[in-house]
């Protein structure tokens, strides 16, 4: 007898109506702006666009890739360093550490770079201690590496981004089978090289490129520590030299390294597949280490989360309680309030749009649709500075476009996009509508098909069973999208410093007015808001780690 439940298609709903309309609408929206960007950068520099490839051009190149190569290499040693520490051996304080090591994912690399200018440079304790132990007198008598260079920004972004990597690598050494582990120490073979990193390649690479993809986007920290990449070329070229055309187009320089590094990405998750047909898929049990090995491993571990979380929230603590006393509180608790205000609606803003394109197209839309948002949710890989471009180009279209209607049908229209606090709004949903998607997708493809199947046969209507039984499962999965966005609402700066209305400012605003008129102190409490802020995904992360069972 054949099961009637496998008669029925796997997409009960599977055609073209009017809901199929909303993802469409709503994925030209969303990657509107990067089409303007490509439009704005075929126009006229002025001559402009050959005058940057003589002289900065190859430099903002060079930079880019240099300091893209160099946090890569530290982020590897980092990352997947600790993570086959935690995850293979036992040493003391090997459970805090695989807790702690995701902390610095909370502070955002512009941040540190704030707290540790003040501390490493010449007039900084640091300096000033080894000029009073070993007795310098002057810079000629001794070198010290410069905080603010190409140097200083890859120990920066190094210290705060390999959790990328760690999280992945610990999570693929975890999951890699006891077995294969058994047999490399059958024949005698280093079971890291042999095996867990052989497995780990394709997450360990995932990782990286995301890291990569978070170095190109990086505009506060290589502004502060001045070194010129194709991020802080597009800003300066648009701001400093007002020529929006000349800036899109070393945005599209910029979008090629971002391409290159998705389809890297994207390669890796598809080529990561590997398999143990034997009874026993668990991994096997910790390596207990020696005294001294034990020793050597905690401090490894240690280095990381003390210059990427603890050494740089001391920093910023300090700083806050010496400048409490003319601290602008009222100004502060304003920036406070239009920070969550506005971190609030665009959270909010991008699950009811990820809800809608991902639930439609994956119960309605066929394989083109479920293609086009995906596309179209890909802004998270795009510079901030870039996106800023062409969603300021994307919103004059737009209210050119409702300018010349009300002319036509007789009423008065004077733009309700540009200049206002939409047109933040409409790049916050457009460059992190892929924190809220991904997350709603990932919990979709785990509510069981047969309920929805169910539902089709007792004929209830499409929108009865997404509210009864999709919305509902999907609890979990909208409240975390909803809280990572709004966290990366809170940490963005390029766009918002760009875009934002007139007397508008967030934390992230807040805190690089003050750092760039070089008042570290009072740039501090607003600094340590934030990463208390960015905590919030950081522990619903490890917590949901901690309930995965390998």
């Amino acid at each position: 007898m054949v099961d009637s439940s496998l008669t029925i298609k796997k997409y009960t709903w599977a055609s073209f109506d009017a809901w199929t309309l909303i993802p469409l609408l709503l994925s030209v929206i969303l990657f509107g702006p990067v089409i303007c960007l490509f439009i704005t950068a075929s126009g006229n520099s002025d001559g402009l666009w050959y005058h940057l490839y003589e002289t900065v051009l190859l430099k903002y190149i060079a930079n880019t890739l240099l300091l893209m190569i160099g946090v890569s290499v530290t982020v590897l040693i980092l990352g997947v360093g600790s993570a086959w520490l935690v995850s293979r051996y036992e040493f003391s304080g090997r459970k805090l550490f695989d807790w702690l090591l995701m902390l610095p994912a909370a502070c955002p690399a512009y941040l540190v770079a704030y707290a540790y200018t003040d501390f490493f440079e010449y007039a900084g304790p640091i300096q000033k201690l080894l000029r009073t132990i070993i007795g310098w007198q002057n810079a000629q008598d001794y070198w010290f590496p410069e905080i603010r260079s190409l140097g200083g920004a890859i120990f920066v972004m190094s210290c705060v981004l390999y959790p990328y990597v760690y999280v992945l690598a610990r999570t693929s050494f975890l999951k890699s089978p006891a077995s294969f582990y058994e047999v490399a120490k059958l024949y005698n073979k280093n079971t890291f090289f042999s095996v867990g990193l052989p497995l780990a390649r394709p997450a360990i690479i995932a990782g990286l490129a995301l890291v990569c993809m978070e170095v190109v986007s990086d505009f506060g920290t290589v502004e502060f520590f001045t070194v010129e990449t194709l991020t802080l070329g597009i800003f300066n070229v648009w701001l400093g030299m007002n020529n929006l055309v000349a800036a899109s187009q070393i945005a599209i320089v910029a979008f090629i390294f971002v391409i290159a590094l998705l389809f890297i990405e994207i390669k890796s998750r598809a080529s990561r597949k590997f398999s143990d047909n034997s009874q026993r898929q668990i991994n096997e049990h910790k390596i207990h280490l020696s005294k001294f090995k034990s020793f050597i491993s905690a401090l490894f571990c240690l280095i990381p989360v003390f210059f990427g979380f603890i050494l740089p929230v001391l920093l910023l603590l300090l700083h806050s309680l010496k400048t409490s006393y003319h601290q602008d509180w009222i100004k502060l608790f304003r920036v406070v309030i239009d920070t969550l205000m506005i971190a609030g609606i665009g959270a909010i803003s991008i699950i009811v749009i990820s809800s809608l394109t991902a639930i439609i197209a994956f119960y309605k839309g066929r394989n083109l649709l479920n293609k086009i948002t995906d596309i179209a949710s890909t802004g998270y890989a795009f510079p901030g500075t870039m996106l800023a471009i062409g969603i300021l180009v994307f919103v004059g279209f737009i209210d050119k476009f409702y300018s010349l209607s009300s002319g036509v049908f007789g009423y008065q229209y004077s733009g309700f996009l540009s200049g206002t606090i939409m047109i933040l709004i409409l790049a916050y949903v457009v460059r992190f509508q892929a924190v809220g998607y991904g997350s709603i997708r990932s919990g979709i493809t785990q509510i069981p098909q047969n309920l929805a199947d169910a539902s089709y046969m007792m004929g209830k209507p499409f929108h009865e069973t997404m509210s009864k039984i999709v919305l509902p499962l999907l609890k979990t999965s909208i409240i975390a999208g909803g809280l990572l966005a709004f966290v990366d609402i809170m940490k963005e700066l390029p766009m918002t410093l760009l875009l934002r209305p007139f007397n508008f400012e967030t934390l992230a605003t807040y805190t690089y007015q003050f750092a760039h008129d070089e008042l570290i102190e009072q740039a501090s409490l607003p600094a340590l808001l934030i990463i208390i802020a960015g905590l919030i995904p950081v522990i619903f992360m490890n917590k949901y780690l901690r309930e995965i069972k390998f």
